[in-house]
């Protein structure tokens, strides 16, 4: 009977705990998406991306031309000027890759301009949300916009050190 009573007593305690861990889901592209600024920011990003591979376009344009007449003259040219056309077209083709890396590429451009359009509105989101947390009392806070993402979360629920503690680590 005794441990009845103690395993029950056990279980509401568990059931307790669990129901006073507060957590809210908001989803971030759905608030993004109804911000006219965000809109205006986009609408830009997508705009100079456009112009951006519009200039890779016609420098890639300009290379295919080149190809093509050399494929034609090839046959007339001496074994100097094959080179010196090889050549060209190998500085022209690094040329086309170079520019679309920096526009494109991992921390190019167009990287740099949404972060600079993007993420202050971003942070302005999250501060928001931070500011619910708190008000109101949540534990957790989920972003359900791509895939579930633990947005906010109460640093008193962070057992990390903990964990660090039991494999013997300070």
């Amino acid at each position: 009977m005794k441990k009845i009573l103690l395993f029950s007593l056990l279980a509401t305690g568990i059931c307790l705990q669990a129901a006073a861990q507060r957590y809210a889901i908001v989803d971030t592209k759905y608030i993004l998406d109804k911000l006219p600024d965000y809109k205006l920011a986009q609408k830009q990003l997508d705009q100079t991306s456009a112009q951006w591979q519009k200039e890779i376009d016609d420098k890639q344009a300009v290379l295919d031309k080149m190809y093509k007449d050399y494929e034609g003259e090839q046959a007339m040219l001496s074994e100097e000027l094959k080179k010196k056309r090889e050549d060209e077209l190998f500085n022209k083709e690094k040329e086309v890759r170079d520019l679309q890396r920096k526009r494109f590429g991992f921390e190019g451009d167009l990287f740099k301009k949404r972060q600079e359009l993007i993420k202050p509105i971003q942070d302005k989101v999250y501060n928001a949300i931070q500011k619910i947390a708190v008000n109101r009392m949540y534990d957790f806070i989920l972003d359900k916009s791509e895939g579930i993402t633990v947005i906010f979360a109460d640093p008193k629920l962070d057992k990390s050190d903990d964990v660090l503690k039991e494999l013997g680590i300070k």
